[in-house]
């Protein structure tokens, strides 16, 4: 008190005291002199103390009782002015607290005689009050006697007193408590005082306590012995008091002085032993009392209860059970039943009021009530008191609405709603509007089955108002029944009050709970998180790490979750049933969101705490307040079922759970579709249902973590709601408002309308927050998403409605907000897409596409950590689910599949490393019968790899491309993908070459890697074309699938693969190693050479019309036969061209030999093929294998084959090696390996004896063509096969090739095989189709190729022997044979078997009828036979001298074959044959003749001469007559080679006649004869006519015999032979003429005769005149006896032509005639002889 005891204070209650005493002086000086004195005494008194002292007011303390002498004497007058001036001193004094013990004794006792006066009431009180308050000086008896003193004031007469009186006990009680706690707090340091006390609890004794705790203790020991209606022990002299007023005091010092009777054990006991015991009894009468139970039927009468002690008492309750329920445990469990039991139907409402107020006051203390659960309801014999008051809560809120207390079962004025409580759907536009007085007012209130009740806003202590939000009232009310403690008589209590205070009560007790719970949980899982993490920080938690965690986690922790579970175990059911019974009856929207928020909070707690039931069944009431009444929805109804079947107790009474009311009384806002298989009608959304739809999103999206299998629940809850608001997903898997698909359309209004984005924006925002779930609670999400789109599936089998999407957008919108983790979710995710992916509804199919494609690109954009690029598993997860879409055959499907491919290769191709194979995978997986565009898509995704992300694929992915592309090539939708993926197998073997280095060594590591796996898991390495490296095997598998498309079923697929595969193996085919050739051969070329003849033999003969649509087919591709025939073609043709350009690389592989053969057998048997194009083609192919040369030894072999040194046309085409001379600026190990064939290292020389059999084998190979080819056919029909010339062309023309090296070991057997398959090959006849292209015209002597090339082969062969050794040139003879066999084809054409052919003149072209079986030609072999003639001439000429020659008679055999077109002559086919036949013959006789004369002793030419002479013969005197039109010139012309003839016999064989044989030279002689005469005309006009006669071939003829007559130079008899016999057969000649001139002369008469027969009359003449003059110029010796005779004969006959006409005739004959002269006078000698 700085304040009074300051200078100027104390100086300022000095001159107050003095001023005081003064007055008191003043007024006392008349009637009071004592008192006047003493108030004079008291100045000096004053004046001393103030003078001596220098603490004055502790002085004036001392001597207070003489100070304060005055006063009270001044009071003692009892006259009013001096009192009251006297009680204003006293009151000053004790302000400045100078008022000691004693001193204040004296007051009180000064006081206590004014109060029996009557005095000064309420001065009195004021006084007491500034006594005790400002001091602690009055104590025990003076204490008690004030608070006496004013109990007594409180029960005057006077009302203002009364209350002044009963303020002032009040404070003075206070005053008294406060002083203990002041005491208390002084002692606390000094004395360390135990809370329990040693001894007997039970004791009465107060001696421990000090002074103000003594005080205390007794006064509250009399107030509660006063509300008992006991005397009192301390407060002696109580007249009256009230039961009211003692339960007020008690009430107020339990409240406020809590510590007092905590921290003393004897205050402790008193609550026990004195106020429980009291409270009990006083409510003795409330318990017992049962409303409605009427008085005549009871057999006593029950006293009534009464309000005012009822109200008090259950005040106090509230405080003992608040302040010391931890003293009172089971005293605060009899007051809680109490409590629950007052708040029974039976009970005044009043009553119940009271008591819902008493328990809303516990419903704010969630300790308090923690403490109850934990007291009571843990225990295992205690009643469940906790429980009870929940569960009685709902009870109370169901009996309102069901038993309606008097006074509140009055309807409000035009309720509708109270009418309509059997209409579901009743027609008022707005049930919650009351009709009051011509006004609409809504009114907040609950209504369930005809009960309205209104909701109150009550103000109440600790109240959640400002949790909860206010709720809108008509009127406001205080708690009022607890407050009323001036009433007497219960109050009215305004209608609905009871209900919103247990309405508070509910809502407090959730929020209470939550808050205190959800805090404390928070606070474990911290303390628990620094746990763990603290003791995994030296390693990620090991078990014992574990084991350590939660061994420190306290024990207190464990307790505690006990207790919460408990606490919502015992609350749950009641709330539960209250709120949803309030939901159902809410027709407030605050109300509503309150009751809602309650649930959700309450869903929640379970949630954290695991409690799955309640936690289900909150969830469950939010889900059922969102959907319709009586929605058909599976889960919910099974769930509310098990609810159902659960009650509850209250006291051992079971109460049901009320099922909610179906009425609405909410506006309808939305129309819509029920989700359902067989929706029936319409269903309708309240506002309400869009509240709870929107506390359910809340929930969701606040509490997601804890919902656990509920998400179930919640998430077919909002499938639903979607579905009947018509929202429709979107983008990304977002929900937008869309139209209803089908039915009636969805009717909303517009206050949904603007709240669907809202709604759709919170759905999105929901699954968005799933990132924050922790993984349990993010799978149980997707597992309940998963679960709903099965049911959506179900739904949607069988019909083509429109399915519900919300889970399946969901799911796509959960798994893109989690990105991050996606590996947790991700195979259940993409597990189920999958699934919806195969469902047969097409929109619902569609979705689950969008849905996984879209996941698949997002999880390949994010950026993950670590990065994709170095996490291969979460990649090659990721792309999994695209791969597994292949085994869907919808094509919807897969046309998405692949255009998310397309995507992916767009945006992420650069990194998709491991995940290639999968990618190209999808790719591949496209069967031919999946349709165009999706073939067209993923063929656009295989272009796209190819051209730009080959290079940045792992190498071990190529093999994977190069499957891919083919299966392309053999879809047979569209031909252009076919052959663009051709191209692109092109393209990649391509980069194969350019990148072979990477790649190699790439692929060696990754083999020397999976070897190693392999060796250790003891398996083999299982990869195709093992062991071949890796490198070479991915050639070779792009081979292998080259080799597939070659025999592909369509034409240009099969050409195209064709020239690509052979492309590729002709350009790369270097990179291989040696080995691997092995494979490319037998694997890829003949194993393809034997599927493409197989299918060739095979193929289809029948006529194709059209190529698809209107484009024609060329007659030569018209059948599916001519169409393979080109493959194979082409496939031989390629084969061979690689045996010809990598025959170095290929002999040395060890079974060339048996290549070769094979090779050699497809060549045969595509030859031997009855078509012309392959047979041709097969030909070719063996000519360019035929024009490879042996290998070169050592370093001489040149980088490209050399040049072919046989000069045969190339038919193939160029075989340039541009492959082989490619450059290779690299020195890597394919680098090397080309070296080695390239020089660097000898190349393996196979032996030549091999070398020698491969050619033979193609030697045995063409003889077998040849001989097939050219054998004529058995059976001749218009169907015959007949090779054609192109092909017997070819073929001849091949073996110049295959000659060379095969001379040395050409034997004769050969030769005449190679004979046989000559002439065969030129016997065939043409079509007379191809006859214009291929035969000149008749007159043309030209050679046909085939002829050219026949001749050619021949030429080789005698050009070979020419040059060879003696043994070849025995081989002379065959090959004139051969050639004088052609000869005669110019007289006699060949046969073809049984062929019948036709002079070409007489073919008919079948240019008109196109479609008529052809004709067959027989060639003009003209040309043919004399090119041979004239080779055989070349060939005589060099070889006549050959010993084979002559030992084979060749000449004869000429002579013999000229022999047939020389006896023809005119007959021949052709002019030329028979002049060429003459010219040879000339020519081969002057070489021969010698040869045969030279012979001529060995005989071997005897048989030679007959046939020449006949020879002569047949020509000279022919039998065929020349033709009509000759010319005289061409007579003369012909004449001159007969005269040739007769020169060379005269030249060459007469001369000889000593070597010839006699016959030989007779038959000459006779035909000289016979030459020598002129022909005999029959007739003269006929002589006239024929004027052809050879008279110059006469003439010589007669020169010649004439010539031989006199020859003078006999050497030998032999000349003197032919010389005789010439003589003699001239003479008989001249004999023959002259006698038929002299015939004919005579017959003629005057006609002159023919010219010629008279030129040879005169020729005959001078002939004889010569011969004569000749022998006599001869040797006597030498001329024969007889022609002496002859030459006389002749004279008779020229004497007889003297009568000619013919002067000429005549000076002819007088020549003749003359040298006879000489005979008329003959020597002497002569006619001595």
């Amino acid at each position: 008190m700085s304040g009074t005891s300051s200078p100027e204070a104390v100086k300022k209650l000095l001159e107050n005291m003095q001023g005081d005493l003064r007055g008191l002086s003043l007024e006392c000086r008349k009637k009071f002199p004592p008192v006047k004195e003493a108030a004079e005494s008291g100045i000096i008194k004053v004046k001393t103390i103030a003078a001596r002292n220098t603490d004055i007011l502790a002085a004036l303390k001392e001597n207070s009782s003489e100070v304060v002498q005055p006063f009270l004497m001044g009071c003692g007058t009892k006259e009013p002015k001096i009192t009251q001036l006297c009680l204003a001193a006293i009151q000053r004094l004790m302000s400045h607290e100078v008022v000691s013990e004693a001193a204040a004794g004296n007051i009180i006792n000064m006081l206590w005689q004014l109060m029996e006066n009557s005095l000064e009431e309420l001065k009195l009180l004021q006084t007491v009050l500034v006594l005790l308050t400002t001091n602690t000086v009055v104590h025990d008896e003076a204490l008690s006697k004030a608070i006496v003193l004013c109990f007594r004031l409180h029960f005057t007469k006077d009302n203002i007193t009364n209350n002044t009186a009963a303020a002032t006990v009040r404070q003075v009680v206070t005053v008294v408590f406060e002083r203990v706690v002041a005491e208390d707090e002084r002692y606390k340091d000094t004395v360390d005082q135990p809370v329990a006390v040693q001894g007997n609890s039970n004791r009465r004794s107060v001696s421990t306590l000090k002074p103000c705790a003594k005080d205390a203790y007794m006064l509250f020991q009399d107030l509660c012995q006063l509300v008992n209606a006991d005397a009192p022990y301390w407060l002696v002299g109580m007249t009256e008091m009230t039961r009211t007023f003692g339960l007020e005091l008690l009430e107020s010092v339990l409240n406020d002085f809590p510590q007092v009777f905590l921290q003393h054990q004897e205050f402790s006991f008193l609550l026990k032993e004195r106020v429980c015991p009291l409270v009990i009894k006083l409510f003795s009468p409330n318990i017992k009392f049962r409303q409605g139970s009427s008085t005549s039927s009871s057999p006593a009468p029950v006293e009534k209860p009464y309000f005012p002690i009822c109200m008090r008492l259950l005040r106090v309750v509230s405080v003992l059970i608040k302040q010391f329920y931890s003293l009172l445990v089971t005293e605060c469990e009899i007051f809680l039943s109490l409590l629950v039991k007052f708040l029974d139907a039976d009970k005044p409402q009043w009553l119940r009021a009271v008591a819902v107020e008493s328990i809303h006051r516990l419903c704010v203390q969630p300790q308090l009530l923690r403490s109850f659960c934990q007291s009571y309801d843990m225990k295992q014999h205690s009643t469940k008191v906790f429980r009870d008051i929940v569960n009685a809560l709902g009870s109370f809120i169901q009996s309102l609405f069901l038993v309606p207390s008097t006074g509140n079962t009055s309807v409000m004025p035009n309720q509708t709603g109270g009418n309509a409580s059997g209409n579901t759907g009743s027609a008022q536009t707005n049930p919650g509007v009351l009709g009051m007085g011509g006004g609409a007012t809504v009114l907040p209130a609950f209504e369930y089955r005809g009960t309205w009740i209104p909701i109150l806003n009550v103000t109440v202590q600790g109240s959640a108002k400002a949790t909860y939000g206010t709720i809108a009232c008509l009127s406001c009310f205080h708690f009022f029944s607890l407050e009323m403690l001036d009433k007497v008589e219960p109050p009215t209590i305004p209608e609905g009050y009871a209900m919103s205070v247990a309405f508070h009560c509910l809502l407090d007790l959730v929020r209470g709970i939550t808050t205190m719970i959800e805090g404390e949980l928070g606070e474990a899982e911290t303390v628990s998180q620094s746990t763990t993490e603290t003791t995994s920080l030296p390693a990620q938690s090991s078990e014992q790490q574990d084991l350590q965690s939660v061994s420190d986690q306290t024990e207190k922790e464990l307790v505690s979750r006990a207790v919460w579970e408990e606490m919502v175990n015992a609350c749950w059911c009641g709330l539960l049933a209250a709120l949803s019974l309030l939901l159902d009856a809410s027709t407030d929207e605050a109300a509503t969101e309150n009751i809602l928020k309650a649930e959700l909070t309450m869903a929640a707690l379970c949630g954290r705490l695991g409690l799955v039931t309640s936690r289900d069944a909150f969830i469950t009431a939010i889900c059922k307040g969102s959907l319709p009444p009586h929605y058909a929805l599976t889960v919910l109804n099974n769930t509310t079922a098990a609810l159902s079947s659960k009650s509850y107790s209250i006291q051992g009474q079971n109460v049901q759970m009320i099922s909610p009311s179906s009425e609405s009384h909410q506006q309808v806002v939305a129309v819509g579709q029920p989700l359902a298989l067989q929706p029936q009608g319409t269903v309708m959304l309240t506002s309400k249902n869009i509240q709870c739809m929107r506390t359910l999103l809340n929930l969701a999206h606040c509490h997601g973590a804890v919902l656990g299998t509920s998400w179930q629940l919640v998430l077919a809850t909002l499938q639903h709601l979607v579905w009947i608001l018509g929202l429709k997903p979107g983008v990304g898997g977002a929900l937008k408002p869309g139209r209803a698909v089908e039915g009636p359309s969805t009717v909303l209004t517009t206050a949904v309308m603007t709240d669907l984005p809202v709604i759709s924006n919170i759905l999105s925002r929901l699954f968005e927050s799933s990132q924050y779930l922790d993984d349990v609670s993010l799978h149980h999400l997707i597992n309940a998403l998963c679960s709903l789109s099965l049911e959506a599936m179900d739904m949607a089998y069988g019909n083509n409605k429109e399915p519900s999407l919300f889970a399946v957008a969901k799911l796509l919108e959960t798994g893109l907000v989690n990105m991050h983790r996606i590996e947790i979710l991700w195979r259940p995710l993409t597990g189920h897409l999958l699934e919806v992916c195969q469902h047969p509804n097409s929109r619902m199919r569609e979705w689950g596409a969008e849905a996984l494609t879209s996941l698949i690109k997002a999880g390949l954009t994010f950026s993950h950590d670590p990065p994709l690029s170095q996490n291969q598993r979460l990649q090659l997860l990721l792309l999994n689910p695209l791969k597994e879409l292949s085994n869907i055959s919808h094509p919807d499907i897969r046309i998405k599949q692949l255009e998310c491919v397309l995507q992916i290769l767009q945006s992420q191709g650069d990194s998709l490393g491991p995940g290639w194979p999968l990618v190209l995978g999808v790719m591949g997986a496209i069967r031919s019968d999946q349709g165009e565009s999706l073939i067209r898509t993923a063929f656009q995704c295989l272009q796209l790899v190819v051209t730009d992300f080959l290079p940045t694929m792992p190498c071990t992915c190529l093999q994977i491309v190069v499957e891919v592309a083919g299966s392309f090539g053999l879809h047979n939708q569209e031909l252009n993908i076919s052959l663009t993926s051709i191209g692109l197998l092109w393209n990649i073997s391509d980069y194969f070459f350019q990148r072979g280095e990477i790649i190699e060594k790439e692929l060696n590591k990754e083999e020397a890697v999976l070897q190693k796996q392999a060796e250790e898991k003891g398996v083999m390495l299982n990869r195709p074309f093992h062991p071949a490296p890796p490198f070479d095997c991915l050639w070779l598998c792009l081979y292998a699938k080259l080799g597939e498309l070659c025999v592909d079923p369509r034409p240009a697929v099969r050409k195209s693969a064709g020239q690509t595969l052979f492309s590729t193996i002709g350009a790369h085919g270097t990179l291989l190693q040696h080995s691997t050739w092995h494979t490319v051969i037998w694997k890829v070329l003949f194993h393809l050479l034997d599927r493409v003849r197989e299918s060739s033999t095979t193929a289809d003969k029948e006529k194709i019309e059209s190529g698809g649509g209107n484009i024609l087919i060329h007659h030569s591709r018209d059948t599916a036969e001519k169409q393979w025939a080109e493959t194979w073609v082409l496939t031989l043709a390629g084969v061979a061209r690689i045996f010809n350009t990598r025959r170095y690389l290929l002999q040395p592989l060890g079974d060339f030999s048996q290549a070769w053969d094979v090779l050699l057998d497809h060549i045969q048997s595509a030859a031997l093929s009855k078509n012309n194009e392959v047979s041709l083609a097969a030909l070719k192919s063996f000519q360019e294998i035929l024009q490879i040369v042996s290998p070169v030894r050592d370093s001489e072999k040149p980088d490209t084959p050399p040049a072919i040194n046989v000069s045969v046309p190339v038919v193939v085409g160029t075989t340039t090696a541009t492959s082989l001379g490619r450059s290779f600026m690299r020195t890597d190990s394919i680098g090397e390996r080309i070296g080695r064939y390239n020089g660097s290292e000898p190349p393996v020389i196979t032996d030549e004896i091999e070398d020698l059999n491969l050619w033979w084998a193609a030697w045995n190979s063409w003889y077998r063509i040849g001989s097939e080819s050219t054998r004529p056919p058995i059976t001749c029909d218009k169907l015959t096969f007949i090779p054609s010339q192109p092909f017997l062309t070819a073929l001849i023309q091949i073996f110049p090739a295959l000659y060379q090296h095969i001379k040395t070991g050409f034997s004769m057997d050969d030769l005449q095989k190679l004979g046989v398959i000559l002439h065969g090959a030129v016997s065939v006849p043409i079509s007379s189709d191809a006859s214009p292209f291929i035969l000149p015209s008749y007159t043309e002597a030209v050679l046909t190729s085939l002829q050219e090339a026949v001749l050619t082969a021949l030429d080789v062969l005698q050009k070979a022997i020419c040059v060879g050794s003696e043994s070849m040139q025995i081989m002379y003879p065959a090959i004139f044979d051969q050639l004088l066999a052609f000869v005669e084809f110019s007289c006699k054409p060949p046969q073809y078997g049984q062929l019948e052919t036709k002079h070409i003149a007489n073919a008919k072209y079948n240019q008109i009828q196109l479609f008529a079986p052809a004709e067959w030609v027989a060639l003009n072999y003209v040309p043919f036979a004399e090119r041979s003639l004239e080779v055989v001439v070349d060939l005589y000429q060099k070889t006549a001298c050959h010993k084979a020659v002559v030992t084979e008679k060749v000449l004869q055999n000429i002579i013999k074959t000229l022999r047939i077109p020389l006896s023809l002559k005119y007959s021949c086919p052709s002019e030329s044959t028979w002049k060429l036949a003459v010219s040879s013959l000339l020519k081969v006789l002057s070489i021969g003749l010698p040869v045969a004369r030279q012979h001529a002793s060995s005989g071997k030419f005897d048989s030679m001469w007959p046939e020449l002479a006949n020879t002569f013969e047949d020509f000279l005197f022919t039998k065929s007559t020349p033709p009509d039109n000759l010319s005289i010139q061409e007579f003369q012309k012909n004449e001159s080679i007969d005269v040739e003839v007769v020169q060379l016999i005269s030249t060459e064989i007469l001369p000889y006649a000593n070597f010839i044989p006699k016959e030989f030279v007779g038959q000459i002689m006779t035909m000289l004869n016979k030459g020598s005469i002129h022909s005999q005309s029959s007739s003269f006009t006929e002589a006239e006519i024929d004027i052809r006669m050879r008279e110059e071939f006469s003439k010589v003829c007669f020169e010649t015999l004439l010539q031989f007559s006199f020859s003078n130079k006999v050497t030998t008899p032999q000349e003197g032979y032919i010389s005789r016999m010439a003589l003699s057969v001239l003479l008989k000649r001249s004999q023959d003429v002259l006698h038929r001139y002299i015939e004919d002369e005579r017959l003629s008469g005057k006609c002159p005769l023919p010219r010629q027969q008279v030129t040879e009359i005169i020729f005959v003449l001078k002939a004889v005149s010569t011969l004569i003059d000749s022998l006599k110029k001869t040797q006597p010796e030498n001329v024969d006896a007889n022609t002496w005779a002859q030459v006389i004969a002749l004279y008779p006959t020229l004497v007889e032509c003297i009568t000619c006409s013919s002067s000429e005739v005549c000076s002819a004959l007088k020549e003749a005639l003359v040298p006879f002269k000489d005979f008329m006078h003959p020597p002497a000698s002569k006619f001595c002889y």
